[in-house]
């Protein structure tokens, strides 16, 4: 049996929050290819120190990496520059490119063959993520997966209410091809039964006008494996 007393309730999984000093540096990373503290305080208008600080967070985030430089005979100096997952944070086109893919398929497949591809695509997913899952127990199944869902991109909230577990998506990475391609739903859905290894419900989505997309889990009853 879970004792659910053991999950917080509600338990809020968030992405942290942006900030114009933060969005400054980040950008101007991302146009100078690699600066140093003193160019990204000059252009943040604000104290070495304080860049410090917000590099640091950037760092811990995996959004910013450092290397020493030298120049000449003089101690040495950082260079700061985004990672991979940095420069994910800036507008690209994968919008438009899945938008015609997603066009050409279904001109070319049946539905049910769509979701069929949604569903593998997130079973993939799903099985690249939740290796960290092995042997643990439906409870602890449970409190890893706001940060897993966090880390895809959702804003999440989990509550339980009464033996059933409610998991909130506040925010959604899907939400703008989402309201064109509908299919795309299956994603999350299926990640979130695959990592529980429980049936999941939807009982709201953001898409049919809800103020989030919510998925039902009944407790009751359930054993901790």
């Amino acid at each position: 049996m879970i004792n659910i007393d053991t999950i917080p309730q509600p338990m809020l999984y968030s992405l942290r929050m942006s900030s114009p000093t933060r969005d400054t540096i980040l950008k101007s990373l991302r146009m100078q290819g690699s600066c140093t503290v003193k160019e990204l305080a000059e252009a943040a208008d604000i104290s070495p120190i304080s860049v410090r600080h917000h590099l640091s967070s950037l760092q811990a985030e995996g959004l910013v990496a450092v290397e020493e430089a030298r120049h000449g005979v003089g101690r040495p100096y950082h260079i700061y520059s985004l990672t991979d997952k940095g420069l994910e944070r800036f507008p690209r086109r994968y919008y438009q490119l899945t938008n015609h893919i997603l066009k050409e398929l279904k001109g070319s497949l049946p539905q049910e063959k769509l979701v069929e591809i949604f569903t593998g695509v997130a079973t993939s997913m799903s099985d690249a993520r939740i290796h960290q899952f092995e042997g643990l127990d439906l409870e602890d199944r449970i409190k890893g997966l706001g940060t897993l869902l966090s880390e895809e991109g959702f804003e999440v909230k989990i509550e339980n209410k009464d033996g059933e577990l409610l998991i909130h998506e506040l925010s959604c990475p899907y939400f703008r091809i989402g309201k064109s391609h509908p299919e795309v739903c299956v994603i999350d859905q299926t990640f979130i039964a695959n990592a529980l290894e429980v049936p999941v419900e939807r009982v709201t989505c953001i898409l049919k006008g809800d103020n989030c997309c919510t998925f039902s889990v009944q407790l009751e009853g359930k054993e901790g494996s």
